[in-house]
């Protein structure tokens, strides 16, 4: 069910700096009004009052459309607003200037106080939000400083003294510094975040070439060399083939060998490169959730007992969890546990900040439509594992995948006897047949190297 904070939550932590950002210089037009308009209306006297309110009104309006226009120039989806911060910035010079005068004419001191609070209000609301709109820090000094030169001008043609002059000057000065410096820091801090979002998005996809560029050079390590010894002894066959020789059929044979030699060390390196590290997975999650401003806890890390199979499987739910957590949620917590107990092998993945009605909810759901988790539930079936994805508690995401030791040789707990022993086998029959696998290929490998300078041979006797 979606509660009245679901639209917040579904925000991703870029938009929702800029939706709080928003809404806080949108604020201050409502601000303005209450502030400094109000005021004309219960405690000055006067009979332009009411159209004062109005001025107040509108340079507020107007206020509020230059800090939506420049917001969106920030981000890239309007040109600059020069003709709404000029518009701005005269209606804010007459309607100041003219409660200046009025203020320094009145006799009753209250209505001097709302008009000189009206002057002070209406010039810091006005250049605080054209600052908005401004790039260069030089020019919001400008801006400034010439405010607050022409409020001493406009103090000292209406027959202020020096003192009073200063003092008009001094207070714009500090007034509309505060107001810059927050609409400056605020546009930087917009800036900032998304540049953020947008170098987290670059480095996913630098890893993802990276990745893409070592497999390639692995590739073309390993078939490259056959394929020249292929091409080599293809061409040296056509030239037996042509002279009648019975060699060509040896040669022939021995392509056929290296082709199949080829496919099996292509498998490898494909297996390989689908292939996980549990132990990997789980420092990697750590650190990247960590890296994205996530209190990441990593329980049960020791992953040495776990059969190879089971570990790639676990591996692949790390990897996707973490990713549904960065890309789907608001997480400020996420929580792995590894725990191995009679006959099976339990991770845990659980973190708050879910987005309700969309998400990590429905990737979760037990129809299973997300494709990431289908996925999970196909990689674990190899094991036998399952898989168990939900919301709980209404603010977390918990991911649950089990796999059975049983089927893959461990039996009982990992400090059981038995379990080290069948672990211990497991390994030793593996180990002996990646050594066996290591002599086929340095074999293989001899062999055709002794094929090249055999091959080179017999073409230069043969030209």
């Amino acid at each position: 069910m979606r509660g009245p904070g679901a639209w917040w939550r579904a925000k991703s932590t870029p938009a929702k700096v800029e939706t709080y950002t928003r809404w806080s210089f949108h604020s201050f037009a409502v601000l303005e009004i209450v502030a400094f308009g109000l005021p004309l209306l219960s405690k000055a006297p006067l009979s332009q009052s009411s159209w004062l309110f109005v001025l107040v009104g509108v340079h507020a309006a107007l206020g509020a459309a230059t800090a939506a226009h420049a917001l969106d120039w920030v981000r890239g989806t309007r040109e600059q607003p020069l003709r709404l911060m000029w518009a701005l910035g005269v209606v804010s010079v007459v309607l100041g200037g003219l409660a200046f005068a009025l203020g320094d004419r009145e006799k009753d001191d209250a209505t001097a106080t709302v008009l000189g609070s009206m002057f002070a209000g209406v010039v810091m609301f006005g250049i605080g939000l054209i600052t908005l709109g401004i790039r260069e820090r030089k020019r919001v000094l400008h801006l400034i400083a010439g405010f607050a030169g022409g409020s001493g001008a406009l103090a000292l043609a209406l027959g202020s003294d020096a003192g009073e002059a200063l003092a008009a000057t001094v207070l714009v000065v500090v007034s509309t510094s505060f107001f810059a410096f927050t609409g400056v820091f605020s546009v930087w801090l917009l800036r900032a975040v998304y540049e953020l979002d947008d170098a987290r998005d670059t480095r996913a996809r630098l890893a993802v070439a990276e990745e893409r560029l070592r497999f390639g050079r692995d590739l073309h390590d390993v078939v490259g060399r056959n394929l020249a010894v292929i091409a080599l002894k293809s061409e040296l066959a056509v030239q037996l083939a042509r002279r009648e020789r019975p060699e060509a059929i040896e040669q022939m044979i021995e392509v056929q060998r290296i082709a199949h030699e080829s496919q099996r060390e292509v498998r490898e390196v494909v297996r390989g490169y689908r292939e996980a590290d549990l132990g990997v997975e789980l420092s990697g999650a750590q650190g990247v959730l960590a890296a994205a401003g996530i209190d990441c806890s990593v329980d049960g890390a020791d992953t040495a007992g776990l059969p190879g199979e089971v570990q790639s499987a676990l591996a692949w739910v790390v990897r996707e969890a973490t990713t549904n957590v960065l890309r789907h949620g608001n997480a400020g917590q996420c929580a792995v546990a590894l725990r191995v107990g009679e006959g099976q092998v339990v991770l845990t993945v659980e973190n708050d900040g879910i987005r309700v009605g969309g998400g990590q909810e429905e990737m979760g759901s037990t129809s299973g439509a997300g494709s990431g988790l289908a996925g999970l539930r196909e990689r674990l079936a190899v094991v036998d594992g399952t898989l168990e994805a939900g919301p709980v508690g209404g603010e977390a995401f918990r991911v649950v995948a089990r796999v059975p030791l049983r089927a893959t040789g461990v039996i009982g707990t990992t400090g059981a006897t038995g379990a080290t022993g069948a672990a211990y086998s497991t390994d030793s029959a593996e180990t002996a047949g990646s050594a066996k696998a290591q002599a086929q290929e340095a074999g293989a490998a001899a062999r055709g190297a002794g094929a090249v300078v055999g091959s080179a041979a017999v073409r230069e006797s043969t030209s």
